[in-house]
């Protein structure tokens, strides 16, 4: 897993619209890594929903957020407009990001199979991890307001 002082793996990830986003492009601004296990799933909608919420706060403090799951870019933007969420919704497909950040979580409701381990992470304007948050079970909420109190928002 990835802790606070790292540097963060840098990634370039298919968004809800099939565009790229790549976290590197966002330097000079911090970022915050909110992975998800599964769309349209009750404790996820709540972790969208809830960090969505303080979009405009966020804003303000020169953070942008990105959702990240393994779902396929078609349910995130379902999961996305569903939920009136307006930030990107990342697509890890192929793992390799819940990887290298250590978020694999295995076994979920099906043998074999593996989606991200709820966390967050907050990237530092220069790269750094600044923040770092996991649940080890999937029905765990983040604490939102320790994430909330750190970017300042």
């Amino acid at each position: 897993m990835v802790n606070v002082g790292d540097k963060a793996p840098d990634f370039t990830l298919k968004a809800h619209d099939k565009s790229e986003v790549t976290l590197s492009s966002f330097s000079g601004s911090k970022v915050i890594l909110s992975f998800y296990p599964a769309a349209f799933t009750g404790v996820c909608q709540n972790q969208a929903c809830t960090i969505n919420d303080r979009a405009d706060a966020l804003s303000s403090a020169n953070c942008q957020v990105l959702g990240i799951s393994v779902d396929s870019p078609f349910a995130n933007n379902a999961f996305r407009d569903a939920n009136g969420i307006d930030y990107p919704l990342l697509s890890d497909v192929h793992r390799e990001v819940i990887s290298a950040y250590g978020v694999t979580f295995d076994n979920f409701a099906i043998d074999g199979y593996t989606v991200a381990q709820r966390s967050v992470f907050v990237v530092e304007e220069d790269g750094t991890i600044g923040y770092a948050w996991y649940a080890e079970n999937p029905g765990i909420e983040p604490d939102y307001e320790a994430l909330f109190a750190h970017i300042g928002a």
